[in-house]
């Protein structure tokens, strides 16, 4: 298996196969095949409590679909934010936290479940969730904006915007923090922030998400008697 970024920063992940080669996707992330390729589409891994986890709380489709090569082929993927897609390899002893809404597609091998401790209400609060990702394979992720790379030695520290975080490594350690003061979080537009001390590797976006909706002039809340809020790549807004 092979792959490729196109297009960057509007980019399209492209990934040729042999036959019998398979890639899992997030639903709707096809662009185009090329060749003969069989499509399954199916519930995620784990149990149907698990699988309720990832997709209401982590902002990602109940279903996922395996594209599966019957002789050489290609297939272009790509996710709904603006900006790059990557690859991070995913070892037995280096799995990583996630932005839920960024996943794109990943390798046979890699299993996505909810970071359940750590980042659940009362962290990130009702707005922020996370997702895990462990085994061993490659993952994709697409994010809004360029996607840049830290790398933390032991001891050292990064404090990062929680719109702009995108994975971390889960041998880092990490807390959520206020950033300034009421008058800081009203006026300066600063709020939550993620310190995450390595040893580990840090991937954040150099755009956020909730400026861009701000930008728009989208409102933040959908008017219905339920109050559902509104979900933009894997953020609940409202």
């Amino acid at each position: 298996m092979q792959y490729q970024i196109l297009k960057e920063p509007m980019a399209v992940l492209e990934v040729q196969m042999n036959a019998g080669e398979k890639i899992t996707a997030e639903s709707g992330a096809m662009v185009y095949i090329k060749g003969d390729i069989e499509i399954k589409t199916r519930t995620r891994e784990g149990g149907l409590l698990k699988k309720l986890k990832v997709t209401a709380l982590g902002g990602e489709s109940f279903f996922v679909n395996d594209y599966i090569a019957k002789d050489n082929a290609s297939i272009g993927l790509t996710g709904p934010p603006l900006g790059d897609i990557i690859r991070i390899e995913v070892t037995a002893s280096s799995g990583y936290v996630v932005q839920s809404g960024s996943y794109v597609a990943s390798t046979p091998g890699v299993l996505l479940d909810t970071q359940w401790q750590g980042f659940s209400k009362g962290l990130f609060g009702s707005e922020f969730f996370m997702l895990k990702a462990t085994g061993q394979g490659d993952l994709f992720l697409n994010a809004y904006g360029g996607i840049i790379e830290k790398r933390l030695e032991q001891g050292e520290r990064l404090l990062l915007d929680n719109y702009h975080l995108v994975a971390f490594s889960e041998v880092a350690t990490y807390r959520v923090i206020k950033v300034g003061g009421m008058k800081t979080t009203i006026l300066g537009g600063e709020g939550l922030a993620t310190e995450v001390t390595g040893p580990g590797t840090v991937y954040f976006q150099t755009k956020n998400i909730r400026e861009f909706i701000d930008m728009l002039g989208i409102s933040q809340r959908t008017e219905t008697t339920s109050g559902s809020r509104v979900s933009f790549g894997g953020f609940r807004i409202g």
